[in-house]
């Protein structure tokens, strides 16, 4: 069975919800980051990086939810989470490749700056361009990237529950998501959708 490592709040919803779109059988095992469950030895014996999400599978450890989203559609091809020709993948794995390396990151500016500096200064300073460069990623998608009326399209794909979980930061970022009507409209029609609905009932728990 599939075992999930995740924490309530954070980006490893998006990998939750797929698992449940897909109708996969998984354990999903919740980490205290704040208790410090992700340096414990067991767990960095699974996952050296000390992050999550991650995914223990018959075949090993799968890491980063761009990795582990494309695994899930591909292990359950008949919940249709992601387009089987080449390129139609390709789009996929571009839109979540933007959301990880550039959306998360800019996000991260704010509550974890002493990754990258540790002058106080610059990490105040990090903070106070967290809205500006979230609200700037997010028109990005929602004038260019945003097919509607999901991400991809017609199709609800594995981009939907990684759009739903960062766009769910908005607000704490000080960006008011209203902004992005596309988005915003995607919010309410993901948040209606049984999967995401047991995937934030269980992390809520």
């Amino acid at each position: 069975m599939l075992r999930l490592f995740y924490s309530t709040g954070s980006c490893a919803l998006a990998s939750h919800i797929a698992l449940e779109e897909a109708g996969a059988e998984y354990e999903a095992i919740r980490m205290d980051l704040r208790a410090g469950d992700q340096h414990k030895p067991e767990f960095l014996d699974l996952n050296p990086k000390g992050r999550v999400p991650a995914l223990v599978t018959n075949l090993g450890v799968l890491t980063e939810n761009v990795s582990i989203l494309a695994f899930i559609a591909q292990s359950f091809p008949d919940a249709r989470l992601a387009p089987i020709d080449p390129f139609g993948f390709g789009q996929v794995q571009a839109f979540n490749a933007y959301l990880a390396s550039t959306v998360h990151v800019a996000h991260a500016h704010g509550p974890r700056a002493s990754r990258w500096a540790d002058d106080p200064a610059a990490q105040a300073a990090m903070r106070e361009k967290v809205a500006d460069n979230m609200a700037t990623c997010f028109q990005l998608i929602e004038d260019e990237m945003f097919a509607g009326p999901w991400v991809m399209g017609e199709q609800y794909t594995i981009c939907d529950p990684y759009l739903f979980t960062i766009a769910s930061w908005l607000d704490d970022d000080g960006v008011d998501p209203s902004q992005f009507p596309k988005i915003s409209e995607h919010m309410v029609k993901m948040i209606a959708r049984p999967a995401v609905w047991k995937a934030l009932a269980m992390e809520n728990a």
